[in-house]
């Protein structure tokens, strides 16, 4: 009787992963995004980073205990992996009330009113970046320019981000050859020397945290590398067949938010599918949409829209693109 036999029903297969894990995994792959906006943005990026955090834990905590009134789950990370990607698409010199209210809708309605973590459909820090850039769009678009340690989070100088500049040139006719004159070469946006959000200039640093992910299996290959390669080939095609209206695709890749976008908020595991077939096709979408918005609609950045918008088809790609049964037959000829 000491040896009973358990029925349980599948998944069978355990692994020594759990949720806090995984979240701290995320947590430890942004640190050097964060750390090279530290060092261009200074203590302005520190401020935004940590008024998010706090904003996005207090919310949960608050909601959770004292409005759903049930059992507390901010220890488990995913609320200040929330908060840091919330930061990572912010201005560094954005109003601290500014930055609470986005936390709040990240939180509070992104996540909670779904049902908490595993329930949301949308991704909760885009949520709350769309709800900022459409309420706010005066403060979410100038960006401060990198200044260093010294920059001041009240007086940072701001200015357009490159993909605001070529967007702007192009709907006045400017030849794109002429406008990349005044864009920072591909080192300079490779290693962060631009204007943008806190966690869109360190494309290096950003690389850094996705081979620590890959490494530690946090996620796989497919989102990343399928978002990446679309919005290169499918950019690389329209410059091809006119590069004085259309940019290059290195540039399209190293600029905006392409690579924050890719490597951390489509890769989210509740908003994102769960086989490697749909994880592709998702990926596919997202730089489509992107690419898109970008070179026919109204915004010069369409990675947060292209994301959100393929969160909304992840229930179906789950439904019907599903891995083959244990012990399917398998029809040959």
């Amino acid at each position: 009787m000491s040896k009973l036999l358990h029925v349980a029903p599948s998944p069978h297969i355990k692994g020594n992963y759990s949720i806090e894990k995984l979240m701290y995994g995320v947590v430890i792959a942004m640190v050097p995004a964060l750390i090279v906006s530290i060092i261009y943005f200074g203590i302005a990026a520190l401020i935004v980073t940590v008024v998010s955090v706090a904003a996005c834990v207090l919310t949960e905590f608050i909601i959770q205990k004292y409005v759903l009134k049930v059992p507390v789950s901010v220890s488990d990370g995913s609320a200040i992996v929330t908060g840091v990607l919330l930061s990572f698409n912010l201005p560094a010199n954005l109003p601290v009330h500014i930055i609470i209210l986005g936390a709040v809708v990240a939180i509070g309605v992104a996540k909670l009113t779904f049902g908490g973590l595993g329930n949301n459909p949308f991704n909760p820090a885009l949520v709350g970046r769309v709800f900022l850039l459409i309420s706010f769009p005066a403060q979410m678009t100038l960006n401060p320019i990198p200044k260093g340690f010294g920059t001041s989070y009240v007086d940072a100088e701001t200015g357009a981000t490159p993909l605001a500049l070529i967007k702007e040139g192009i709907k006045k006719g400017t030849p794109v050859s002429e406008l990349m004159n005044d864009i920072p070469s591909y080192s300079d946006l490779f290693f962060g020397k631009m204007g943008g959000a806190l966690g869109e200039i360190a494309g290096i640093a950003l690389i850094f945290g996705l081979i620590y992910m890959l490494v530690k299996k946090v996620i796989t290959w497919h989102i990343p590398f399928s978002v990446i390669a679309t919005i290169f080939v499918f950019t690389g095609i329209l410059w091809l067949i006119n590069p004085e209206v259309n940019a290059d695709p290195v540039f399209h890749v190293l600029s905006g938010g392409v690579l924050l976008g890719a490597i951390f908020m489509a890769t989210d595991y509740v908003t994102s599918p769960m086989v490697p077939k749909a994880m592709l096709i998702y990926g596919i979408g997202i730089g489509v949409i992107t690419v898109v918005i970008r070179v026919y609609g109204a915004y010069p950045e369409g990675i947060s829209f292209a994301i959100l918008i393929m969160n909304a088809f992840v229930p179906l790609l789950n439904r019907y693109i599903k891995p083959k049964r244990f012990g399917e037959e398998i029809k040959h000829g």
